[in-house]
C-alpha cells in the first residue's frame, strides 16, 4: 500500500502531501519518454491530437488516458487491461521507495517552472484547503471516475498552486536545491517544453515539506474535474484507504508565476452567420478581415474596456462587446459579486449561450472547449460551427473569488504550464 493510504489524525490543517512510489515508464522499454507523454487528457484537441499522440509511440499514455473502444465500460477495461499488460511486461516500473518529486518544466524562451508532485489529502470544500474556482460537468467526473476505478490509478497530476511568503520558503529553497542535482529523467517534448523530474526520499527532507506546505491553501489550477472525482473516490472507500489521497503538482506562484489563457469554445450546430444575426440589437459586432494575431491584439483591447469575443468560422473575425446593459440585467443572476457578474465567462454562459443562442453548455453534442486558439478556428472552419475566442482572466480575479467561495463558469480560465501526463503515476492497489 502506498504510505499515503495509512491512518491519520482527525483534525486537518493546511495541505497534507504524502509521499507515495512512483509509477515511471522503463526509457530502455519505449522509445522516448517525449514520444509517451501527452498534454492532460482535456487538451488533447479530439481525434486530430489523438491519432498524432496513439501514432507516437505504442505505450503513449493517451491509451490510458483515453482509450478508444466502443463504449464507456470497454473504454476503461481497454484502459485497465493495457495497464496490468505494461507492468506485466515491465514497461511501467514502481519506484523502489515512496518520494516526493521535484518536477521543472522549461521552455525555449526561458519561462521556468518547478514545483512538488505528491498524494494529497483529499479534503472537503468547507475545509477550505484546496479552493475550486470552476464549476464541474458531472458527466465528465462521472467519466473520470469510472476509469480511475477500473484502472485504480491516478494516472496524471493536477495542477494546484499556493503563494508561498517570506517567511515560508523552506519547500521553494529545497526544490531549488535539489534541482542541483542529476536528474531521475529528462526529455524535451515537441511543444519545446524541457522536463527534469527528481525523487524526494530522504526523511529529514519530506519532513520539511510536509510542515512547510501544511501552512497554505491551495487554488486548484487545472484539474477541477479530476479533483471532484477524486472526492467522488474518497467517499466510496472505508478511510484509511490510498483514495484518502490524489496525485497532484503544486507550484508555488509567488516563486513561478504561471500563465493565465482562455479556454475557447466551439459550438458545433450553429453557423457564424446565424450567431452574428442573432446579436443583432444586443451586442455590437463588426468584421475584421485581419489575421489571428491581430483579431487577438483587437479583442485585447476590447476587453479593456468591458465584455468582448471574438467569433469565427466563415474565414473572417467578428468582434463582439458593447453589451446591451438591460439584456445583461435580464439574463445575469444579481446574488453573486460583481466580479462574477462581469466576467465574460458568465456572459458567454448566462447571455449568449442561454438567451441569445439557445445552447446548453451541459451537452458535449453541442460545445466542445480547446485550448488552442488556432484550432478552434480551424475546426470551426473545417465543420461549419462558430469558434468564440475568450480573452483570459487576470490570476489575482481567480483566486479572489474561489476565496469568497464563488465558483466562476466552468472552463473559464486555462493555467500553465500543465505538467506532462505520462511522466509519474500513482497506482492505488501496489
Amino acid at each position: 500500500m502506498n504510505s499515503a493510504g495509512h491512518s491519520e489524525a482527525t483534525t486537518h490543517r493546511g495541505l497534507e502531501l504524502a509521499p507515495f512510489r512512483g509509477l515511471r515508464y522503463d526509457p530502455d522499454r519505449v522509445g522516448s519518454l517525449a514520444a509517451v507523454t501527452s498534454p492532460p487528457y482535456d487538451v488533447v484537441v479530439r481525434p486530430d491530437g489523438l491519432h498524432h499522440l496513439e501514432s507516437a509511440d505504442p505505450y503513449n499514455i493517451v491509451r490510458l488516458i483515453l482509450p478508444q473502444a466502443a463504449t464507456p465500460s470497454a473504454r476503461n477495461e481497454r484502459a485497465a487491461d493495457t495497464l496490468r499488460r505494461w507492468l506485466s511486461e515491465g514497461v511501467l516500473t514502481t519506484d523502489p521507495e515512496p518520494g516526493l518529486y521535484v518536477y521543472e518544466q522549461q521552455d525555449g524562451d526561458g519561462m521556468l517552472q518547478r514545483g512538488i508532485i505528491g498524494a494529497l489529502r483529499v479534503s472537503d470544500p468547507a475545509e477550505q484547503v484546496v479552493l475550486p474556482h470552476e464549476d464541474v460537468m458531472p458527466h465528465i467526473v462521472a467519466d473520470r471516475a469510472a476509469l480511475m476505478r477500473a484502472t485504480s490509478a491516478n494516472l496524471e497530476p493536477l495542477l494546484l498552486t499556493y503563494r508561498g511568503d517570506g517567511s515560508t520558503t523552506v519547500t521553494a529553497d529545497l526544490i531549488e536545491r535539489i534541482a542541483e542535482r542529476p536528474p531521475l529523467l529528462a526529455t524535451t517534448t515537441e511543444d519545446g517544453f524541457r522536463h527534469r523530474l527528481w525523487s524526494v526520499t530522504s526523511p529529514d527532507d519530506l519532513a520539511a515539506i510536509q510542515t512547510d506546505l501544511g501552512r497554505h491553501q491551495a487554488l486548484i489550477a487545472d484539474g477541477h474535474h479530476r479533483w471532484a472525482t477524486y472526492r467522488r473516490l474518497r467517499t466510496e472507500h472505508p478511510s484509511p484507504s490510498p483514495w484518502d489521497h490524489g496525485l497532484v503538482l503544486l507550484v508555488d506562484t509567488a516563486r513561478y508565476p504561471l500563465r493565465v489563457r482562455a479556454i475557447h469554445r466551439l459550438l458545433h450546430d450553429l453557423p457564424v452567420g446565424d450567431a452574428v444575426a442573432a446579436l443583432e440589437g444586443r451586442f455590437r459586432v463588426r468584421r475584421l478581415e485581419v489575421p489571428l494575431p491581430e483579431a487577438l491584439d483587437t479583442l485585447a483591447e476590447a476587453a479593456r474596456a468591458g465584455n468582448a469575443f471574438l467569433l469565427a468560422g466563415d474565414g473572417a473575425f467578428h468582434l463582439v462587446d458593447h453589451p446591451d446593459p438591460d439584456l445583461l440585467a435580464r439574463t445575469i443572476p444579481a446574488d453573486r459579486p460583481e466580479a462574477w457578474r462581469t466576467l465574460d465567462a458568465t456572459v458567454l454562459h448566462a447571455t449568449l449561450l442561454e438567451h441569445v443562442w439557445r445552447i446548453s453548455e451541459d451537452s458535449p453534442a453541442h460545445v466542445a472547449y480547446i485550448h488552442d486558439t488556432t484550432a478552434t478556428v480551424e475546426k470551426a472552419e473545417r465543420d461549419g460551427g462558430t469558434a468564440v475566442l475568450m480573452h483570459p482572466v487576470r490570476e489575482e480575479v481567480v483566486r479572489d473569488l474561489a476565496r469568497q467561495g464563488v465558483t466562476m463558469p466552468r472552463k473559464s480560465t486555462s493555467f500553465g504550464p500543465k505538467p506532462a501526463t505520462g511522466l509519474v503515476l500513482r497506482a492505488l492497489d501496489l
